[in-house]
């Protein structure tokens, strides 16, 4: 294939992907972490499409810890699958609540795509240039 030079960076790129998505993930969600606990109930009221209408504040705190603290280990490329399966969790349920809500594809499509990212994460790895990558060399 034309593109198969490409193949000695496919650490660099996992590194760009990890730090991009990370901190727009930290952005994203550092203001509903520091919003509090009216904003957090308003965020986990999203659990209802899946039956569970308790702990909304609870919840809410979850999810926005989740985007936050989970933008941040995925900048550092540490805890990288854990991060991205909370994330992934997180993206479920936002892209279910539009799905429910009855909202437009382009509505939920961020979430959904969000979801698609955070899968391909943890199913690929954080690659060398992380410090789970540092930590745990014989894995790759």
């Amino acid at each position: 294939m034309i593109f198969c030079f490409l193949d000695k960076y496919r650490d660099a790129g996992l590194l760009i992907l990890r730090v991009g998505i990370g901190v727009m993930f930290v952005f994203h969600g550092y203001p509903k972490l520091i919003a509090g606990p009216e904003t957090w109930a308003m965020i986990g009221g999203s659990m209802k499409v899946l039956g569970i209408g308790f702990a909304q504040t609870a919840w809410g705190f979850m999810a926005a810890l989740s985007e936050c603290a989970g933008g941040i280990l995925l900048v550092l490329g540490f805890l990288t699958r854990p991060a991205c399966f909370f994330l992934l969790m997180t993206m479920v349920v936002a892209t279910m609540m539009h799905i429910g809500k009855g909202d437009p594809f382009l509505k939920y499509s961020h979430a959904m795509e969000s979801g698609i990212l955070f899968l391909s994460l943890i199913l690929i790895g954080p690659g060398k240039y992380s410090l789970d990558g540092q930590y745990r060399p014989g894995r790759r």
